[in-house]
C-alpha cells in the first residue's frame, strides 16, 4: 500500500492561538511558561487531526516560534554576534531578538535580521547572516524535544530538517566578500550529528527539504549535492530529499542519482516531470509525489490524480509514498469551522485537514482502488468538479468582453516620465526630500472594535461612519503637526490591504477562519477568486475625498494594485493567472480614475507582491514579467499627466527585475531597504532607475525607534546611489500594526533627518 505523509502543517492554530500567545508574551502578559505550553498543545492537537485524517508518517520540526529558517539558523548556531551578548546558549530571547530587533537598551539596539520572501509565496523568512570565520555547532535543541514529544503520544514520526545547501542559499554573506558555498565542509558535520541524535531517539526517516533544486543552479552549487549526500550516506537514518514549488527539470537527473533513500517532487506545479522520473529512477529509491495542492484552497481533482497514482503504483510498487505538493504552511487549518460559506463554494474547497484526508485516499487508491471508501470518495469528488466547472456564478461575459477589448497602448500613460514629473513637480510644489508614509497607521483596539460592531450589526452605518472620520480627521491633524508633505487618511476602514478591496470586487469569495502566517504573528486571510472579476462601485473615493477636504496639503489615494491582489488571494485554477490580473486591473483603473476626477493628485498603487510573483525558472520569467507590467500600467495609465502614480514594493531582491520594475512607469517607487542598509538601491543604481525613489529609513516590523542619526546616514547613503533631486523620504511599509508612541517617535526622527538632508543639499 502506498503510504500517506505530510511535509508539514500550519502552526498557527484554527484559533490564531500561536500568533495571540506570541503577542501576549512579547507585551510581558504570558511568561515563556505559557508560551511553551500553548507551543506543545498545538503541536499535539495538529498531530493528532493530520493522523485522524489518515497521515501515516507526521512531520516533526515543521513547528517554528516564527520562521523555520530562523529556527535553523539557532539550531546550527549561526547567531550573528550583535546578539550573542553574555548569555551563553540562545534563549526564546534570542530567537526574537534576531526576528525583531532590540531596543537600545540590550545589545546595542541591535537591529533584526534581513526578511524577504521564502521562494515564490507570500510566507517572509529570515535571511541568515555568515561571516568568513562563521563557526557551526548545536545550539538548540527544539527539534529534538519535539521528536520527544510526538514519540510520548505514540506518533510516527518524520522529522524535517532544511538542507545544507539550501541553507546556505538563502542566507547573506556579511562583512568581507565569500563564497558562501566553502562554508557547507563546515556544516555538513552538524548534519550528522543531528542525524546520529534523531536515530538514537528511535527516528528511521528525516525528510530533508532541499527545494533550490527547482532553480536554475551555478554548476558549483550542482556539484556540491552530489559530494554532500555522498557524505551524508554515511550519517543512520533514511533520507527522503523534499522538493517542491517547481520541477526539476535539469536537475531531474541529479535528484534521482542522489545516494538518499527517497525523493519527493511536486506534480502540482510540475506534472509532466513523472514520466522521466520514473525512468531516470533507480530500482531502490522511494519516491514521494506531491499531488495535492498546498498553497491553494480548492479541491484536489481526485480522479486525475488517482490516474498519477495508479501509473506510478505500477511501476514502484510499495515504494510509493503520497503528499501534498509542498508543506500546508501555505493552507488555512480547517475548512469544517466555516459556518457562513455558502454551500455550493464551500463543497468547491478543502483546507489543511481535508488536504491530509485527499492525501490518504490517493494512497489508499494505490492499491485498493475498487475499494468501498474509494470509489464513494472519487464520485463524490467528480460530482464537486463538474458542480465547479459548469456552475453560472463564474463567468460574466460582459467581463470577459471588457478584457478582450484590451488594444495596444492602452496600458501607456500620455507622456513619457520627463515630460510628467516636470508638471507634477510644479503642481504639487514639495519640497526636496518630500516627506510621506506608505499608507497605513495604527489600528488601534477601538478601531477594530467599531469595524467588527458595524460588521455584526450592532453599530450603524451612519455611527460607523462617524467613527472613522474621527479616525482621519485625527491622522490628518497628526500628520500635518509633524510636517508631513504629503498625507495619507490612514485606512481606519481597512481591514487589510487586499481584503478591503476583494471585498467590494464581485468575483470574490471570503472565509471567517481561513488564516495564513504570512511571517512571525502575522497573519492574513487570503480572499478566494472563485469568478471573473469586476467593481461594482467606488471603493476608496469616499474616505480619501473626506481626508482631502480636512487639509490643504497633498492627500495620496491608497490602492492594492492588480498583481498583488492576485497573488495574495487563492487566484482560480481553471483560467490563466494573466487573464485575472487583467481583470483587476480593469477594475482598478476604474478606482484610479475616480479618484483623479474627486481632486486627488497623488495615487499610490501598492505592488508588493511583484518581485514574489517572478517564476523562479529564468526561462518562465519573460512571460510573467510581460503581463504583470502590463497589469500595473493598465490600472495606472487612465488618468492625467498632472496625477502623480506611486507603488510601493517591500522585502524582495529587485536585481533581476529591475528593467521591470522600471517599465511599470509608476512615477515614484517606495521600497524597503533599512533591513538591508540600503543594499536593495545597488540595483537601481547600476541600472540608473530613471524615475523617483523612497528607500524606506526605518524598519516598520520591529517595534524598535531608530534614531535621526540612523535615517540621515541611511539617506546620505542613499545620495550616493541615487540622485538627490529624486528621493523620497518614507518608512519602509505601512504601520498598522505598530503602536502610537513609537509611530509618532519614528516619524518625528524621520522628518527631522528629511529637513537634516535639506540643509545639506540646497
Amino acid at each position: 500500500m502506498a503510504l500517506a505523509h505530510n511535509l508539514g502543517f500550519p502552526r498557527i492554530g484554527h484559533e490564531r492561538e500561536l500568533k495571540k500567545a506570541q503577542e501576549a508574551f512579547w507585551k510581558g502578559e504570558l511568561d515563556e511558561a505559557g508560551l511553551r505550553t500553548v507551543g506543545c498543545e498545538l503541536r499535539a492537537r495538529h498531530w493528532q487531526v493530520q493522523r485522524k485524517a489518515g497521515i501515516e508518517l507526521l512531520p516533526v520540526g515543521d513547528f517554528a516560534w516564527y520562521d523555520q529558517v530562523l529556527t535553523h539558523s539557532l539550531m546550527v548556531g549561526a547567531i550573528p554576534e550583535r546578539f550573542r551578548g553574555d548569555a551563553g546558549a540562545p534563549t526564546l530571547q534570542t530567537l526574537f531578538a534576531m526576528a525583531r530587533g532590540v531596543s537600545d537598551s540590550c545589545c546595542a539596539g541591535a537591529h533584526a535580521q534581513e526578511m524577504t520572501k521564502w521562494f515564490d509565496t507570500n510566507y517572509h523568512y529570515l535571511v541568515p547572516e555568515f561571516t568568513e570565520d562563521q563557526a557551526f555547532a548545536l545550539s538548540w535543541e527544539q527539534l529534538f524535544e519535539e521528536v520527544a514529544e510526538a514519540r510520548a503520544l505514540g506518533h510516527a514520526v518524520k522529522p524535517v530538517v532544511l538542507g545544507p545547501l539550501t541553507y546556505l542559499w538563502l542566507g547573506k554573506t556579511k562583512g568581507t566578500p565569500f563564497d558562501k558555498l566553502a562554508l557547507l565542509e563546515r556544516l555538513l558535520p552538524l548534519y550528522t550529528e543531528i542525524f546520529q541524535r534523531l536515530a538514537a531517539q528511535g527516528v528511521e526517516w528525516v525528510q530533508i527539504d532541499e527545494p533550490i533544486l527547482v532553480l536554475d543552479l551555478p554548476r558549483a552549487w550542482k556539484n556540491a549535492f552530489e559530494r554532500t549526500y555522498q557524505q551524508l550516506q554515511r550519517a543512520p537514518l533514511k533520507k527522503l530529499v523534499a522538493t517542491y514549488f517547481g520541477g526539476l527539470e535539469d536537475n531531474l537527473g541529479l535528484a534521482a542519482g542522489l545516494p538518499v533513500e527517497g525523493l519527493h517532487v511536486d506534480l502540482v506545479r510540475a506534472p509532466e516531470q513523472l514520466p522521466d522520473l520514473l525512468d531516470r529512477l533507480p530500482a531502490d529509491k522511494v519516491v514521494s509525489l506531491g499531488l495535492v495542492n498546498g498553497r491553494n484552497v480548492w479541491r484536489c481533482d481526485l480522479e486525475q490524480a488517482a490516474d498519477l497514482v495508479r501509473h506510478a503504483q505500477a511501476r514502484l510498487g510499495e515504494r510509493l509514498w503520497i503528499a501534498p505538493s509542498c508543506s500546508l504552511l501555505h493552507c488555512p487549518v480547517d475548512l469544517e469551522r466555516e459556518d457562513q460559506l455558502d454551500p455550493e463554494l464551500k463543497s468547491w474547497l478543502a483546507f489543511a485537514v481535508q488536504k491530509c484526508a485527499e492525501v490518504a485516499v490517493l494512497a489508499r487508491s494505490a492499491t485498493a482502488p475498487h475499494a468501498a471508501d474509494v470509489t464513494a470518495a472519487l464520485a463524490q469528488n467528480r460530482a464537486v468538479q463538474l458542480d465547479r466547472a459548469t456552475s453560472a456564478r463564474i463567468h460574466k461575459p460582459e467581463v470577459q468582453a471588457r478584457v478582450a477589448a484590451i488594444r495596444p497602448g492602452d496600458d501607456q500613460r500620455h507622456s513619457p516620465f520627463a515630460e510628467r514629473i516636470t508638471r507634477q513637480r510644479a503642481d504639487l510644489q514639495l519640497p526636496p526630500f518630500p516627506t510621506t508614509t506608505i499608507g497605513s497607521f495604527p489600528q488601534t483596539t477601538e478601531i477594530r472594535h467599531a469595524r467588527q460592531a458595524w460588521r455584526s450589526g450592532r453599530l450603524s452605518e451612519l455611527a460607523y461612519e462617524q467613527v472613522m472620520q474621527a479616525s482621519i480627521a485625527a491622522v490628518v491633524e497628526f500628520q500635518e503637526r509633524l510636517g508631513l508633505d504629503v498625507l495619507v487618511h490612514g485606512e481606519a476602514e481597512r481591514n487589510d490591504m487586499v481584503e478591503y478591496f476583494a471585498e467590494q470586487l464581485d468575483g470574490y469569495a471570503f472565509t471567517r477562519f481561513g488564516w495564513v502566517q504570512s511571517y512571525g504573528s502575522r497573519c492574513v486571510k487570503p480572499a478566494v477568486i472563485y469568478g471573473d472579476l469586476s467593481r461594482p462601485r467606488p471603493m476608496t473615493v469616499k474616505w480619501i475625498s473626506y481626508a482631502q477636504r480636512l487639509t490643504d496639503k497633498v492627500m495620496k489615494g491608497m490602492l492594492t494594485g492588480p498583481v498583488t491582489m492576485l497573488m495574495w488571494s487563492f487566484p482560480r485554477e481553471d483560467i490563466p493567472r494573466e487573464v485575472q490580473a487583467r481583470q483587476l486591473a480593469l477594475a482598478l483603473r476604474d478606482e484610479v480614475v475616480d479618484l483623479e476626477a474627486a481632486g486627488i493628485r497623488i495615487v499610490q498603487i501598492d505592488e508588493a507582491a511583484f518581485r514574489e510573483g517572478l517564476p523562479l525558472r529564468k526561462n518562465a520569467w519573460g512571460h510573467y514579467l510581460a503581463w504583470a507590467t502590463e497589469a500595473f500600467r493598465l490600472c495606472a495609465s487612465g488618468v492625467d499627466d498632472g496625477t502623480q502614480i506611486h507603488t510601493h514594493m517591500c522585502y524582495s531582491e529587485f536585481n533581476d527585475v529591475i528593467e521591470s520594475i522600471a517599465a511599470l512607469d509608476a512615477d515614484v517607487i517606495t521600497i524597503e531597504t533599512s533591513r538591508s542598509d540600503m543594499e536593495l538601491l545597488d540595483a537601481f543604481e547600476k541600472f540608473e532607475y530613471p524615475n523617483e525613489i523612497g528607500p524606506g529609513v526605518y524598519d516598520i516590523h520591529s517595534p524598535r525607534v531608530p534614531s535621526q542619526a540612523e535615517m540621515v546616514k541611511l539617506l546620505r547613503k542613499a545620495t550616493q546611489r541615487i540622485p538627490a533631486e529624486r528621493l523620497w523620504v518614507n518608512p519602509d511599509c505601512g504601520l498598522k500594526t505598530r503602536a502610537w508612541p513609537e509611530t509618532e517617535a519614528a516619524l518625528v526622527n524621520m522628518v527631522a533627518a528629511a529637513r537634516t538632508l535639506r540643509e545639506d543639499f540646497v
